[in-house]
């Protein structure tokens, strides 16, 4: 594919070619015939190319002639002129203080005592003739003067009532803790902190301490083997508890623990209660509403 280019002249052989590099560079260059040249064409001469790139380089196809610079540029022309040169010059007139009478006054001095000119109506007049006023004695309001701005301040808006947040008793979960024996309440309390995982934590923790004193460690199997059968109990326990505080404030209560509320009553240890059937019904539809 043939494109254009600027190339420039660099010598004439005896053979009739020239040699030719780019204009400004000096690479690319090359041989072009000389047959391809314009009339006038000499070493140094810009011309416009068209080139086709092969194995061996560039190959000049065709050659016309570029712009010629103009050696004018953008150069104001001066256009001699034949009068002499006159500079020009400023001079300020000063004025005098006798020139004030000619402004349609007059000399001040020839208007007159101040006091025969004619009678002055306005404010003037009468601030001269109001007595002085006493000490003590406040100024009169002045209709004339402009009352700076009050601020007032924007009415307040309402403030948003705060939802109550759910605060569930104990009495469920203390009612099963009484009912059960004494050697299973410490497990069943850790139950209700944090499951299975807490009840196994407890017990490595115990074991490692009867370990360090050279006693018989206890069997974690039969621990929780106890909790997993108390957990469903405790679970729903838990969950009578958070439900009766939640409908006591129904009203008030933060959707976000109502909501959470409904959504633990679909837990399998506590759907599968009956007690809780009727609860969950109440409190879905006090979330619906």
């Amino acid at each position: 594919m043939s494109r254009r280019i600027d190339i420039e002249l660099t010598s004439t052989r005896p053979d009739g070619t020239w040699t030719w590099r780019a204009a400004g560079a000096q690479k690319p260059k090359g041989v072009l015939d000389g047959a391809l040249l314009p009339q006038g064409a000499e070493v140094g001469t810009v011309l416009k190319a068209e080139a086709e790139t092969d194995l061996d380089g560039l190959t000049i196809l065709s050659v016309a002639a570029g712009k010629e610079k103009s050696s004018k540029g953008n150069l104001l022309e001066l256009i001699p002129n034949e009068r002499p040169f006159e500079a020009v010059t400023q001079q300020l007139a000063r004025r005098e203080r006798s020139d004030r009478g000619d402004r349609g006054g007059g000399d001040r001095r020839d208007r007159g005592d101040r006091k025969d000119r004619g009678d002055r109506s306005g404010g003037d007049r009468e601030r001269r003739d109001r007595p002085p006023r006493r000490e003590g004695e406040q100024r009169p309001p002045r209709s004339s003067e402009p009352r700076k701005p009050r601020f007032q301040a924007p009415p307040e808006l309402p403030q948003r009532p705060k939802p109550k947040r759910l605060k569930p008793g104990r009495a469920h979960r203390n009612a099963v803790l009484a009912d059960l024996p004494e050697a299973q309440r410490p497990v069943a309390e850790r139950a209700l902190q944090g499951g299975l995982p807490a009840v196994r934590q407890a017990v490595n923790e115990q074991n490692q301490q009867l370990r360090a004193e050279g006693k018989e460690e206890i069997p974690a199997a039969g621990l929780l083997s106890m909790a997993e059968q108390l957990l469903p109990q405790l679970r729903v326990a838990e969950w009578l508890d958070r439900a009766d505080a939640a409908l006591g404030d129904v009203e008030e209560l933060d959707l976000r623990d109502l909501r959470s509320v409904v959504a633990a009553s679909d837990d399998p240890m506590v759907a599968r209660d009956e007690s809780t059937r009727e609860l969950a019904v109440r409190l879905k539809e006090a979330l619906v509403t």
